[in-house]
């Protein structure tokens, strides 16, 4: 389906934005599929799901509602196609970032996801925490189940990959394993 041709002010309107550039604009409507449409001055930009957040989330709605003011960075301006994409998260510190720190430090938290390479542990104390994986190497024989908690030691932030490794620092303890309950 061929786009529709823009009017001259349309395009004239694209021709004054820049990749970088700072943009307001009001949300107007979060498509089924995924993409986050916004109101930048009479015309429609778009926020691809990767572009609303450094977290993992599921659905824009998450992060904005239809009516909201947001502030964004435009990444592309197709003149021909007549599309500007934009990028909450850009305007955003990456909280990765902030994880790198933390490396060697010790943390509990819950196993979320098991793998056939191992377990995912959430790092964060919030429900879009980061996870990290402890590879099975590490976890030497010892039986997980999503919701135990653990204690890792952060090994690994890999920012640009988006991956962090995880060592076991602590033995999940089973307490029916002495019996009467009591340790």
């Amino acid at each position: 389906m061929p786009e529709p041709a823009l009017s001259d002010p349309e395009k004239n309107f694209l021709r004054t934005l820049r990749r970088g550039q700072r943009i307001e604009g009001t949300v107007i409507e979060i498509a089924d599929f995924g993409v986050t449409f916004v109101d930048i001055g009479g015309f429609t930009a778009m926020i691809n799901i990767p572009e609303l957040s450094w977290r993992r989330i599921n659905y824009p709605a998450d992060v904005v509602s239809v009516g909201q003011q947001v502030t964004a960075e435009i990444l592309d301006v197709d003149i021909e196609r007549g599309r500007v994409a934009l990028s909450l998260k850009a305007l955003q510190d990456d909280p990765l970032t902030e994880l790198e720190q933390q490396i060697g430090s010790l943390v509990s938290g819950p196993v979320t996801k098991i793998v056939p390479i191992g377990v995912f542990v959430r790092v964060e104390d919030r429900d879009d925490g980061f996870e990290g994986l402890v590879p099975n190497t590490e976890l030497a024989g010892n039986e997980v189940e999503v919701g135990d908690i653990l204690t890792v030691g952060i090994s690994l932030v890999d920012v640009p990959r988006r991956r962090i490794g995880l060592t076991l620092a602590q033995a999940p303890v089973d307490l029916n394993a002495f019996g009467d309950g009591h340790v």
